[in-house]
C-alpha cells in the first residue's frame, strides 16, 4: 500500500490495453513501488486468469482497478494529466523525461490535486485525440535502434521515478496545500473549452478558417497556466456575456 498520502492522489491509467496479461504485470509494477491506483480505459479484453497470474501478488491493485469507457471519464477530476508517448505527434505538447514528469506529478499531488499518468495501447499508443486531453507528454528515452518498450516496463519506469520523488518529497508541500486555491479539474477545463469553442464560433472569430489550429493553441495556453476553479468560473462568465452580446447583435441584424 502507498506509504505517502501524495501517492493516494496518483493514478496510472491504461488506455485500450490489448493483452490482459499486461494489465496484471502493470499492477505488479505499481505495487512494487508502493502505488495502488490503476484505472483501465476500454480494455480490448476483460481481466482473465493470465492477468491475475501475472499480477503475482498485486491482485488487490488489479481487482480494485475501475474500468471506464473513455479517457475523459478516467481523468475528469484530475488537475494534471501526463500522457506517455513513444513518438512525436501532431499534438504539440511540452515533453518531460520520466524523472521530470514524476517530480511534477508528485509535487502536484502533494498540493492535494488528483494526478494521472496515462499509457496507451501496446501497438499504437495514445491517439492524437487522447493526447489532446493531456497537459504534457512523457517520453522514455530508449535506444532508437530498439525503442519499443513493453507496456508494463513503461509503467515500471514511471512508477520507479514516482517512488523516488515520493521518498524525497518534503512534508511541507502538503501543509501548504490547504492555503492554495483549488486548480480546476480536467472535467471543468473540458467544459470551459467546449464553451470557448462555441463562443469563438458565435463571434465568427475564425472567419471561415478551420478552428482546430486555434483551439489547439488555446488549449495549450490554458492548460499550461493551470487556472483555478474560481478563475475558470470568471472566464466562463466572460464567455457567457460574449455569447449573449453576439446573440443580441444577431437578432438586431435580423430585425433591421
Amino acid at each position: 500500500m502507498p506509504q505517502f498520502s501524495a501517492a493516494t492522489r496518483l493514478r496510472f491509467v491504461l488506455v485500450g490495453t490489448q493483452h490482459p496479461g499486461n494489465m496484471g504485470a502493470a499492477a505488479r509494477a505499481l505495487k512494487t513501488m508502493g502505488l495502488a491506483r490503476m484505472v483501465l480505459v476500454a480494455p480490448e479484453k476483460p481481466l482473465d486468469e493470465e492477468a491475475f497470474r501475472r499480477s503475482a501478488g498485486a491482485e488487490d491493485v488489479l481487482g480494485d482497478a475501475p474500468v471506464v469507457a473513455t479517457l475523459a471519464e478516467a481523468v475528469a477530476d484530475c488537475t494534471l494529466v501526463l500522457g506517455c508517448t513513444a513518438r512525436a505527434r501532431r499534438v504539440q505538447l511540452e515533453e518531460y523525461l520520466p524523472s521530470d514528469a514524476a517530480a511534477r506529478a508528485v509535487a502536484k499531488a502533494g498540493e492535494g490535486a488528483e494526478v494521472a499518468l496515462v499509457f496507451g495501447r501496446e501497438r499504437t499508443g495514445l491517439t492524437n485525440e487522447e493526447l489532446q486531453l493531456c497537459h504534457a507528454a512523457v517520453h522514455i528515452p530508449s535506444d532508437p535502434a530498439f525503442s519499443s518498450l513493453n507496456l508494463a516496463a513503461a509503467v515500471q519506469v514511471l512508477a520507479y521515478e514516482t517512488r523516488m520523488q515520493l521518498l524525497g518529497a518534503q512534508p511541507a508541500a502538503e501543509a501548504e496545500a490547504g492555503s492554495r486555491e483549488p486548480v480546476a479539474s480536467h472535467e471543468q477545463m473540458e467544459s470551459f473549452f467546449a464553451q470557448l469553442g462555441d463562443t469563438l464560433d458565435e463571434i465568427d472569430f475564425h472567419k471561415g478558417r478551420a478552428p482546430e489550429s486555434a483551439m489547439r493553441k488555446l488549449r495549450r495556453l490554458f492548460l499550461r497556466s493551470e487556472p483555478s476553479e474560481q478563475e475558470v468560473r470568471l472566464l466562463r462568465g466572460i464567455l457567457a456575456d460574449a455569447q449573449r452580446m453576439a446573440r443580441l447583435a444577431g437578432n438586431h441584424g435580423k430585425e433591421g
